[in-house]
């Protein structure tokens, strides 16, 4: 018996010697064996997780900072972590259905606790595993911020080359026209479009179209004809349209006038202020309303100096001084472009010395010697092209001193070597209306037009019948009076203009 006990003793003392006997001594707290096993494993889930974070870009350390403070806003990045990689090696049902459902706002102190339990008792390989699933949700959510943010800058309508690449002749042509409701129907007035509007459309898909107060009846009516012939030009040709109305406040506001928007003195009231936070108010006050309404041009704000005041335009004029009309003018365009409408100056290379009226006068002539006009008129304009103008409007009326007694906008002197070249435009170039007695009294459609193409304009407005002048354009490309290279030309500028406000369809 005796030699059984010493027996026992001696096995109890030789396994408890090597570690391998029953339980060990209960005044050890549970804790501290969690304690021992984090601190073998949670160093390197700790490190390998601060070195992907020290040794990435900040805009990655931003986007882990993000994902852990949407996974849990009370819980440390580690305790939230481990859940996801049980859920991955042990496929736990509660992590799973966590998956699916909004992650918890907080957790009890209780929980936190559990979590970095669990989380000691992953081994090495696991403790690799999460820090591989941290690493992939942080590349996760990397390339989900990159796509929104590509979402909100990136235009996902087919590029200008592409669409240029697949146009006809015809419908290259036609994009450089902008007509009223009524040149494509013959009906007057129109308020409404239907299936004449969109059969034209279809037949001669134009580049854009202009409504005058006789269009507009109520602010529903002006949305609904703006949206349905938008609709009909997408169909027809894949290309919206340029939907232009002549907004400049004061005497000359058809929206104003007939549908209760923003209303404003004559420019001249505000020219004498010379403001520019009143100007960008103007514009973005207009291009609100505008843009609410289905417009995305808008043929203002006016730039010419007032120097003769027998001028056709008369307080519609900012000012006398041409740094104040440049002042204001750009002041006003930028308001526009914020709101995400084009704006237009008028009437290159300046009406404000005119002694005439273009709508009503076979001839307007303006004795101005170039170095006269760069040191009044061509300020306003340039002042504007530097700060990114879209469209610049070119009257009918003629300078003596370009030399070649033409109407400015049918002058290449006027558009190409002036305005293109000398003062720098890559914008729209657009003529003024051709219905106007300067050009309709001593011109046809069809001569106006490629005249106004030969000069460098892009878009013609308004000729006396569009129909008949888009045919002329084509006969003279094929004919090789005109080159298709300068058609394309004008048409790139219109489709990159057009890509940038969405008009392009897929």
């Amino acid at each position: 018996m005796k030699h059984r006990k010493k027996i026992a003793a001696l096995l109890s003392l030789s396994l408890l010697l090597t570690g391998c006997g029953g339980n060990f001594p209960t005044d050890i707290s549970s804790s501290e064996p969690a304690a021992v096993e984090i601190n073998e494993t949670e160093p390197l889930h700790t490190d390998t997780t601060t070195t992907y974070i020290q040794t990435d870009t900040k805009n990655t350390s931003a986007v882990t900072q993000k994902t852990t403070s949407e996974t849990d806003e009370n819980t440390s990045s580690a305790a939230t972590e481990a859940p996801h990689t049980q859920q991955k090696a042990e496929a736990q049902p509660e992590y799973h259905e966590e998956k699916n459902t909004e992650a918890p706002i907080s957790q009890t102190n209780e929980q936190q606790n559990s979590n970095k339990e669990e989380q000691s008792h992953e081994n090495e390989s696991e403790t690799t595993t999460t820090s591989e699933t941290t690493t992939t949700a942080m590349t996760a959510t990397t390339s989900m911020t990159t796509q929104a943010e590509t979402t909100t800058t990136t235009n996902k309508n087919p590029l200008p080359k592409v669409v240029l690449d697949s146009m006809t002749l015809e419908q290259k042509v036609a994009q450089m026209f902008m007509v009223t409701p009524e040149a494509l129907t013959g009906i007057s007035p129109m308020t409404q479009v239907g299936s004449g509007t969109q059969k034209a459309i279809e037949e001669i898909p134009v580049g854009g179209i202009i409504l005058f107060a006789q269009n507009l009846t109520s602010r529903d009516q002006t949305k609904q004809m703006l949206a349905a012939t938008q609709s009909y030009a997408k169909n027809a040709c894949g290309i919206g349209l340029f939907t232009a109305v002549d907004e400049e406040g004061g005497l000359v506001a058809r929206c104003a006038q007939k549908l209760g928007t923003a209303k404003f003195e004559n420019m001249a009231y505000y020219g004498k202020d010379n403001n520019s936070d009143t100007a960008l108010n103007i514009g973005s006050s207009i291009g609100r309303d505008l843009k609410s309404l289905g417009f995305n041009v808008d043929f203002a704000p006016v730039a010419d100096v007032n120097i003769c005041s027998s001028n056709e335009l008369g307080n519609r004029i900012f000012s006398d001084d041409p740094q104040v009309v440049a002042n204001m003018s750009s002041y006003v365009a930028k308001g526009l472009r914020n709101e995400g409408v084009c704006a237009t100056l008028k009437h290159f290379p300046g009406l404000g010395a005119a002694n005439g009226n273009t709508h009503t006068n076979s001839s307007v002539i303006i004795d101005r010697t170039l170095e006269q006009l760069r040191e009044t008129e061509f300020i306003p304009f340039t002042e504007g092209i530097k700060t990114g103008v879209d469209f610049i409007m070119v009257g009918h009326q003629s300078v003596t001193g370009f030399g070649d007694d033409l109407p400015c906008d049918l002058s290449y002197k006027a558009v190409t070597e002036i305005l293109r070249d000398e003062l720098g435009f890559t914008g729209i170039a657009i003529t003024d209306s051709q219905r106007m007695n300067t050009i309709a009294n001593v011109y046809n459609s069809g001569e106006a037009a490629k005249l106004s193409i030969k000069a460098g304009i892009d878009i013609i407005l308004m000729p006396v019948d569009y129909r008949q002048a888009v045919n002329e354009v084509c006969a003279a490309v094929r004919s090789g009076e005109i080159s298709e290279e300068r058609i394309n030309e004008s048409v790139m500028r219109i489709l990159r203009k057009k890509y940038a406000l969405g008009l392009l369809k897929k």
